[in-house]
């Protein structure tokens, strides 16, 4: 979580004002960019166990052509976390870049061309312009990345099964180890709930510093 999220949403950010604008192919390039978001976690991970296989993958292949030592990747424990990481990016980052796609659609141009007129480049737009339009979106999606990132499980399920050494060990494969492997139904049913209150925390916290967000820009305007 602490990973993917934030990288899902600058990349994302990053992505979308990429993509937003007059450029050859645009629409093929954020239909390429969003398709593995279609794609289900299960295929995923068997696409991916085949390409990083550590013996018969396509990835140590490539490396060896480029005299790199072949990689553990999902067996190796300092890896898999990392390399599941990346597969969630690959496949996660293109809702937000939609997501801000549309946001940005609805930027106020007359503000854009006010600050330009008043001498404001590029970087002062995003940071002063851009940016705050942006925050109920960012919230959103800062609320949803955690949801999905603490819900991971299929992904872990088809490829590490919690491994190597329990380096991919997850909160929801956890609990079903738990309650399905283990037959501590007890045990992960309290996880669970651990799980759902933590849920409902950090969608309490998002929420108030939405509402103190609003509260301010009102004031401002004011």
């Amino acid at each position: 979580t602490l990973m993917y999220v934030p990288l899902s949403i600058v990349i994302g950010l990053a992505l979308a004002l990429a993509l937003n604008r007059r450029i050859h192919f645009v629409g093929l390039y954020r239909t390429l960019f969003f398709v593995p978001f279609v794609i289900s976690a299960t295929a995923q991970g068997v696409l991916f166990s085949f390409i990083l296989d550590p013996d018969f993958g396509a990835a140590n292949s490539v490396l060896h052509h480029l005299g790199i030592s072949p990689q553990g990747f999902l067996t190796d424990s300092s890896q898999a976390l990392f390399v599941l990481v990346a597969i969630t990016l690959w496949s996660g980052t293109g809702l937000c870049t939609v997501i801000y796609l549309a946001a940005l659609q609805d930027v106020d141009q007359s503000l854009i061309e006010a600050a330009r007129l008043d001498g404001a480049g590029r970087r002062h737009l995003l940071r002063h312009v851009t940016l705050p339009t942006l925050t109920p979106v960012s919230v959103f999606l800062l609320l949803w990345q955690t949801i999905q990132s603490l819900q991971v499980f299929d992904l872990v399920y088809v490829t590490t099964k919690g491994g190597p050494l329990g380096s991919t060990t997850v909160i929801v494969y956890f609990i079903w180890e738990q309650a399905f492997k283990n037959f501590t139904a007890g045990y992960g049913a309290a996880a669970a709930y651990v799980l759902a209150l933590a849920l409902f925390a950090v969608g309490a916290v998002l929420r108030v510093a939405r509402g103190r967000g609003r509260s301010l820009r009102t004031k401002a305007a004011a």
